[in-house]
Protein backbone atom coordinates (compact mmCIF):
# COMPACT_ATOMS: atom_id res chain seq x y z
CA UNK A 1 0.00 0.00 0.00
CA UNK A 2 1.70 3.63 -0.62
CA UNK A 3 2.43 6.31 1.61
CA UNK A 4 0.24 8.98 1.44
CA UNK A 5 1.98 11.87 0.20
CA UNK A 6 1.62 14.49 2.85
CA UNK A 7 1.55 17.97 1.33
CA UNK A 8 3.10 21.23 2.79
CA UNK A 9 -0.15 22.67 1.97
CA UNK A 10 -1.77 21.34 5.14
CA UNK A 11 0.46 22.65 7.06
CA UNK A 12 0.00 26.02 6.19
CA UNK A 13 -3.35 26.06 6.14
CA UNK A 14 -3.29 24.46 9.42
CA UNK A 15 -0.62 27.72 10.78
CA UNK A 16 -2.85 30.12 9.37
CA UNK A 17 -5.57 29.22 11.22
CA UNK A 18 -3.84 28.69 14.33
CA UNK A 19 -1.00 30.83 14.28
CA UNK A 20 1.57 28.64 16.13
CA UNK A 21 1.74 25.30 17.04
CA UNK A 22 3.88 22.89 18.81
CA UNK A 23 5.68 19.87 17.31
CA UNK A 24 2.85 17.21 18.40
CA UNK A 25 0.68 19.61 16.82
CA UNK A 26 2.05 19.79 13.48
CA UNK A 27 1.93 16.54 13.56
CA UNK A 28 -1.10 15.15 14.37
CA UNK A 29 -2.06 17.63 11.16
CA UNK A 30 -0.25 16.46 9.01
CA UNK A 31 -0.56 12.74 10.12
CA UNK A 32 2.76 11.77 10.35
CA UNK A 33 4.91 11.05 13.56
CA UNK A 34 8.02 12.13 11.42
CA UNK A 35 9.95 14.68 13.33
CA UNK A 36 12.18 14.98 10.13
CA UNK A 37 9.06 15.07 7.75
CA UNK A 38 7.27 18.19 9.79
CA UNK A 39 10.71 20.17 9.74
CA UNK A 40 11.35 19.73 5.80
CA UNK A 41 7.68 21.01 5.71
CA UNK A 42 8.41 23.98 7.55
CA UNK A 43 11.38 24.48 6.15
CA UNK A 44 9.60 24.59 2.58
CA UNK A 45 7.29 27.38 4.33
CA UNK A 46 10.15 29.47 5.78
CA UNK A 47 9.34 29.25 9.43
CA UNK A 48 10.28 30.22 12.94
CA UNK A 49 10.71 28.61 16.33
CA UNK A 50 9.80 30.91 19.81
CA UNK A 51 12.66 32.75 21.33
CA UNK A 52 10.37 31.85 24.64
CA UNK A 53 9.02 28.41 26.41
CA UNK A 54 12.28 26.80 25.10
CA UNK A 55 11.51 27.56 21.23
CA UNK A 56 8.82 24.70 21.61
CA UNK A 57 6.31 27.17 19.13
CA UNK A 58 6.38 27.44 15.24
CA UNK A 59 5.14 29.48 13.29
CA UNK A 60 5.45 31.37 9.78
CA UNK A 61 7.24 34.39 8.80
CA UNK A 62 4.33 35.48 6.58
CA UNK A 63 1.94 35.11 9.72
CA UNK A 64 4.18 36.90 12.43
CA UNK A 65 3.82 40.72 12.21
CA UNK A 66 6.85 42.17 14.10
CA UNK A 67 6.75 45.47 15.61
CA UNK A 68 10.08 47.64 15.17
CA UNK A 69 12.31 46.36 17.87
CA UNK A 70 11.52 42.92 15.56
CA UNK A 71 9.30 41.00 18.39
CA UNK A 72 6.52 39.28 17.65
CA UNK A 73 3.70 38.52 21.03
CA UNK A 74 1.58 35.41 20.03
CA UNK A 75 -0.38 34.65 23.35
CA UNK A 76 2.47 35.67 25.10
CA UNK A 77 4.67 33.46 23.34
CA UNK A 78 7.69 35.73 21.93
CA UNK A 79 8.75 35.13 18.32
CA UNK A 80 11.44 37.44 16.61
CA UNK A 81 12.36 38.66 13.20
CA UNK A 82 16.52 37.53 14.27
CA UNK A 83 15.27 34.18 14.99
CA UNK A 84 16.83 32.81 18.17
CA UNK A 85 16.84 34.92 21.90
CA UNK A 86 20.74 35.78 21.66
CA UNK A 87 20.93 37.25 18.10
CA UNK A 88 17.63 39.56 19.18
CA UNK A 89 19.11 40.56 22.77
CA UNK A 90 21.78 41.62 20.35
CA UNK A 91 20.04 43.54 17.79
CA UNK A 92 17.95 45.29 20.61
CA UNK A 93 21.44 46.55 22.22
CA UNK A 94 23.29 47.48 19.06
CA UNK A 95 19.89 49.63 18.21
CA UNK A 96 18.97 51.42 21.72
CA UNK A 97 19.56 54.91 22.46
CA UNK A 98 21.50 54.45 25.59
CA UNK A 99 21.77 50.72 26.04
CA UNK A 100 20.04 47.97 28.26
CA UNK A 101 20.22 46.64 31.64
CA UNK A 102 19.58 42.98 32.19
CA UNK A 103 16.12 44.09 34.22
CA UNK A 104 15.15 46.45 31.08
CA UNK A 105 15.10 43.38 29.00
CA UNK A 106 13.81 41.12 30.92
CA UNK A 107 10.73 43.75 31.04
CA UNK A 108 10.85 44.37 27.26
CA UNK A 109 10.80 40.74 26.47
CA UNK A 110 9.76 38.75 29.80
CA UNK A 111 12.52 36.15 29.69
CA UNK A 112 15.39 36.48 31.67
CA UNK A 113 18.17 37.35 29.16
CA UNK A 114 20.90 36.92 31.69
CA UNK A 115 22.50 33.56 29.73
CA UNK A 116 21.95 35.44 26.74
CA UNK A 117 24.19 38.44 27.69
CA UNK A 118 26.59 36.07 29.57
CA UNK A 119 27.13 34.59 26.27
CA UNK A 120 27.27 37.75 24.36
CA UNK A 121 29.73 39.47 26.53
CA UNK A 122 32.17 36.88 26.50
CA UNK A 123 31.46 36.54 22.55
CA UNK A 124 32.50 40.22 22.58
CA UNK A 125 29.23 40.60 20.52
CA UNK A 126 28.09 43.42 22.90
CA UNK A 127 30.07 45.96 25.93
CA UNK A 128 29.39 46.00 29.51
CA UNK A 129 29.91 48.58 31.23
CA UNK A 130 28.76 49.27 35.31
CA UNK A 131 27.02 52.63 35.79
CA UNK A 132 25.37 53.87 39.18
CA UNK A 133 25.79 51.02 40.72
CA UNK A 134 24.16 48.70 37.61
CA UNK A 135 25.73 46.75 34.56
CA UNK A 136 24.65 48.15 31.70
CA UNK A 137 24.82 46.70 28.20
CA UNK A 138 26.16 48.48 25.26
CA UNK A 139 26.80 48.11 21.55
CA UNK A 140 30.31 46.64 20.50
CA UNK A 141 30.70 49.52 18.24
CA UNK A 142 32.67 52.39 19.88
CA UNK A 143 30.89 55.36 18.24
CA UNK A 144 27.72 53.83 18.42
CA UNK A 145 28.77 53.14 22.58
CA UNK A 146 30.14 56.78 23.39
CA UNK A 147 26.83 57.74 22.25
CA UNK A 148 24.54 55.31 23.75
CA UNK A 149 26.80 56.22 27.17
CA UNK A 150 25.62 59.70 26.91
CA UNK A 151 22.07 59.18 26.60
CA UNK A 152 22.50 56.52 29.69
CA UNK A 153 24.10 58.86 31.88
CA UNK A 154 21.69 61.87 30.71
CA UNK A 155 19.54 59.95 32.55
CA UNK A 156 21.11 60.11 36.17
CA UNK A 157 20.25 63.80 37.02
CA UNK A 158 16.54 62.92 37.51
CA UNK A 159 17.49 60.03 39.50
CA UNK A 160 19.69 61.99 42.16
CA UNK A 161 18.28 64.12 45.52
CA UNK A 162 17.41 67.32 44.61
CA UNK A 163 19.96 68.78 47.78
CA UNK A 164 23.01 66.62 45.19
CA UNK A 165 21.93 68.46 41.84
CA UNK A 166 24.35 71.48 41.46
CA UNK A 167 24.68 73.85 38.58
CA UNK A 168 27.40 72.05 37.11
CA UNK A 169 25.30 68.98 36.49
CA UNK A 170 22.43 71.34 34.71
CA UNK A 171 21.71 69.38 31.42
CA UNK A 172 23.31 71.74 28.92
CA UNK A 173 26.81 70.80 30.56
CA UNK A 174 26.19 67.01 31.25
CA UNK A 175 27.26 65.99 28.11
CA UNK A 176 31.00 67.83 27.49
CA UNK A 177 31.78 66.98 30.92
CA UNK A 178 31.41 63.05 30.58
CA UNK A 179 32.43 63.09 27.31
CA UNK A 180 36.06 65.12 28.96
CA UNK A 181 36.09 62.86 31.29
CA UNK A 182 36.16 59.76 29.05
CA UNK A 183 38.61 61.24 27.39
CA UNK A 184 41.23 61.23 30.32
CA UNK A 185 43.37 58.63 31.68
CA UNK A 186 42.59 56.95 35.28
CA UNK A 187 44.86 59.08 36.99
CA UNK A 188 43.17 62.18 35.65
CA UNK A 189 39.72 60.51 35.85
CA UNK A 190 40.33 60.31 39.45
CA UNK A 191 41.51 63.78 40.26
CA UNK A 192 38.86 65.54 38.14
CA UNK A 193 35.88 63.65 39.81
CA UNK A 194 37.53 64.62 43.23
CA UNK A 195 37.20 68.61 41.39
CA UNK A 196 33.37 68.27 40.53
CA UNK A 197 32.56 66.65 44.11
CA UNK A 198 34.44 68.83 45.96
CA UNK A 199 32.19 71.81 43.71
CA UNK A 200 29.55 69.92 45.17
CA UNK A 201 29.77 70.05 48.85
CA UNK A 202 27.98 67.36 50.87
CA UNK A 203 27.08 64.80 48.97
CA UNK A 204 29.43 65.35 45.85
CA UNK A 205 31.72 61.75 46.45
CA UNK A 206 27.88 59.85 45.56
CA UNK A 207 26.59 61.97 43.19
CA UNK A 208 29.87 62.05 41.25
CA UNK A 209 30.34 58.15 41.49
CA UNK A 210 26.61 57.83 40.10
CA UNK A 211 27.34 59.88 37.27
CA UNK A 212 30.82 58.39 35.82
CA UNK A 213 29.72 55.21 36.95
CA UNK A 214 32.65 55.29 39.57
CA UNK A 215 33.87 53.71 43.01
CA UNK A 216 32.67 56.43 45.22
CA UNK A 217 36.12 55.66 47.30
CA UNK A 218 37.73 56.68 44.32
CA UNK A 219 36.46 60.13 43.98
CA UNK A 220 37.29 60.51 47.54
CA UNK A 221 40.95 59.68 46.60
CA UNK A 222 40.90 62.15 44.09
CA UNK A 223 39.08 65.02 46.09
CA UNK A 224 41.19 64.18 49.01
CA UNK A 225 44.67 64.37 47.04
CA UNK A 226 43.56 68.11 45.28
CA UNK A 227 42.91 69.30 48.96
CA UNK A 228 45.84 67.47 50.73
CA UNK A 229 49.51 68.83 50.51
CA UNK A 230 51.20 65.94 48.29
CA UNK A 231 49.29 66.79 45.03
CA UNK A 232 51.24 64.39 42.69
CA UNK A 233 51.29 67.10 39.94
CA UNK A 234 54.60 65.70 38.75
CA UNK A 235 52.90 62.10 37.78
CA UNK A 236 50.19 64.22 35.60
CA UNK A 237 52.79 65.46 33.21
CA UNK A 238 53.86 63.55 30.44
CA UNK A 239 58.08 62.85 31.07
CA UNK A 240 60.16 65.66 29.77
CA UNK A 241 57.01 68.39 30.45
CA UNK A 242 57.38 71.49 32.46
CA UNK A 243 60.02 73.48 33.99
CA UNK A 244 62.87 71.96 34.92
CA UNK A 245 63.25 71.48 38.38
CA UNK A 246 66.15 74.05 40.21
CA UNK A 247 68.60 72.00 42.38
CA UNK A 248 68.74 73.02 45.59
CA UNK A 249 72.22 73.59 47.19
CA UNK A 250 72.37 71.67 50.63
CA UNK A 251 74.93 73.20 53.21
CA UNK A 252 77.27 70.43 54.48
Amino acid sequence: MRKPILCSDQLLTFLLKKKMATLDELKTALGTSSTMTVFRKLKQLDYLSSCSDSGKYYTLKRIATFNQEGLWFCNRVLFSSHATLTDTINALIHDSKKGYTAIEIEQMLSIKPNKSLVELAKQKRVYRNKISGRYVYFSQNASQRKNQELFRRDTIESELPDRIKPDVLLNELKAAIVLFYTSLNEKERRLYAGLESIKIGRGGDQAIAELFGMDRKTVARGKNELLGDTFPVETIRQKGAGRKGIKKNRGH
